[in-house]
């Protein structure tokens, strides 16, 4: 017997199945290119082995380029959250230089000491001694990533980090200094809300040198 019924029931569910699949489907936005920011070849060959080792350990990470004077904020998954121009250190150096930690309180870090020290460090959000947000690399030797602070220099290295030369960045105190709405769109957004790794690459050095691991891939 025909069963008018249940015909019914399934050629609703069937105009319903014609009916969604004509809905237009969402257009979800790429996510950011690394290779399209045309990092250095180091750079790459970093990035390529954090995301084959899992190296960060399922955290979000960044890696500060120091010769291209450049940081890559990347999400856990891999993704690149977004990439920028950064002010390192004055002083050229893959080192920390003892007790540097200590003398940054006072104001008291020497012209030498003003090194960007290389290597993976375990980062974790915090604040400085003014109460802002910054990503401690180091706790111990002050190393930090912060934003463009404001104040008499404010303008001189804001001009600094919209130059295209990497040698005109070279005038901070060792620290990775961004501009604000990075700091505050990418860099408290990824890496401010706890742990992340971030990897300084070396400007003195080899990069394999720093990182013996890449040699292992």
């Amino acid at each position: 017997m025909f069963d008018f019924g249940r015909w019914l029931r399934k050629a609703a569910g069937g105009t319903a199945w014609l009916l969604w699949a004509a809905l237009p489907v969402p257009v979800l936005a790429a996510p950011p290119d690394f290779t399209a920011t045309r990092p250095s070849t180091e750079a790459s060959s970093l990035v390529d082995w954090v995301l084959a080792t899992r190296d960060s350990e399922d955290k979000p990470f960044a890696v500060v380029d120091k010769h291209a004077a450049r940081i890559y904020v990347f999400h856990p998954d891999g993704r690149l959250a977004g990439h920028s121009a950064a002010l390192l250190g004055s002083t050229q150096g893959d080192h920390t230089v003892p007790g540097v930690g200590l003398r940054a309180q006072t104001g008291d870090v020497g012209v030498d000491e003003r090194t960007t020290p290389a290597g993976r460090f375990e980062a974790q959000a915090g604040e400085n001694d003014k109460g802002e947000h910054v990503v401690w690399v180091d706790y111990a030797s002050a190393f930090a990533i912060h934003r463009l602070r404001p104040g008499f220099s404010y303008t001189a290295r804001a001009s600094r980090l919209a130059t295209q030369q990497a040698e005109d960045k070279r005038v901070s105190w060792g620290c990775v200094v961004v501009p604000v709405e990075f700091y505050r769109e990418v860099v408290e957004s990824v890496l401010g809300s706890g742990r992340s790794v971030v990897y300084v690459m070396p400007e003195v050095s080899p990069l394999r040198a720093v990182f013996h691991a890449l040699d292992r891939r």
